[in-house]
């Protein structure tokens, strides 16, 4: 799966949220300064070509939808992420944001919970 830039995936986080959506859609949704329309739009054509939305017109409008699912993107991210910044190791990981007391003990307590409730449904 292609990386997003970082406009990409503001426009994309979007797309997520509403699910089916017009380029005016999107923009009302960003937040102020809000990037041009045509900015907007050339985005969108972007996510098309790397296949990351399709798209359909309706009318005279283009209308589009998220054709990756978020939650495959963001474990293909986080994965990229931990391979380029933690030698590939989660733990590592965890360890650095907790180190960085990013994460506080009841966190990890709450994360070790949820692994442990994860290993128990398979």
């Amino acid at each position: 799966m292609e990386k997003l830039t970082r406009q990409e995936e503001e426009v994309m986080q979007q797309v997520w949220r509403l699910g089916t959506c017009t380029v005016k859609e999107v923009l009302a949704q960003m937040a102020e300064p809000r990037p041009p329309y045509t900015t907007v739009a050339s985005v969108m054509q972007n996510l098309k070509r790397k296949l990351f939305v399709s798209q359909r017109q309706q009318g005279k409008t283009y209308v589009y939808e998220p054709a990756v699912d978020e939650s495959d993107y963001k474990r293909g991210f986080m994965s990229g992420f931990v391979r380029d910044y933690f030698r590939g190791s989660f733990r590592d990981m965890v360890s650095f944001f907790a180190r960085e007391e990013k994460l506080s003990p009841k966190d990890l307590k709450d994360i070790i919970q949820e692994i442990e409730s994860h290993a128990t449904e398979k």
